[in-house]
């Protein structure tokens, strides 16, 4: 389950987050937020797994017609294939009418969903 970031969800997102490479840095991942925060077309979420632990986090970017998928990290335990499929089975139920594309850090992930998806509609 998505539920959008709000401040009280702070310490579990820089966590979260931390989990990116690059992201390690308390003050960058702190900037990181701000960045999401700073402009309502961009959005974070948090992935509650389905124990309702929180899990992941995905950081989006919507427009008219495209949200792009700039940034997704699952805890080491959560990371397989089938969980970023659930993320981004949930992200796409979230924005039912968007092309769902990726940065290049998530490009190949997106690119495997798509193919399940294929495949599940052949």
């Amino acid at each position: 389950m998505l539920v959008k970031y709000k401040s009280d969800y702070k310490k579990i997102a820089m966590g979260l987050l931390s989990f990116i490479p690059g992201l390690k840095d308390v003050n960058r991942l702190e900037a990181e937020i701000s960045w999401y925060q700073d402009d309502d077309s961009r959005v974070l979420y948090l992935w509650r797994n389905e124990n309702r632990d929180f899990s992941g986090i995905v950081g989006v970017e919507v427009s008219d017609e495209i949200v792009v998928i700039r940034q997704i990290a699952l805890s080491p335990s959560e990371r397989s294939q089938i969980a970023y499929n659930q993320v981004l089975d949930e992200v796409a139920h979230q924005y039912p009418d968007c092309k769902m594309m990726g940065s290049l850090d998530v490009a190949s992930i997106i690119a495997k969903w798509e193919h399940q998806n294929e495949s599940k509609h052949e």
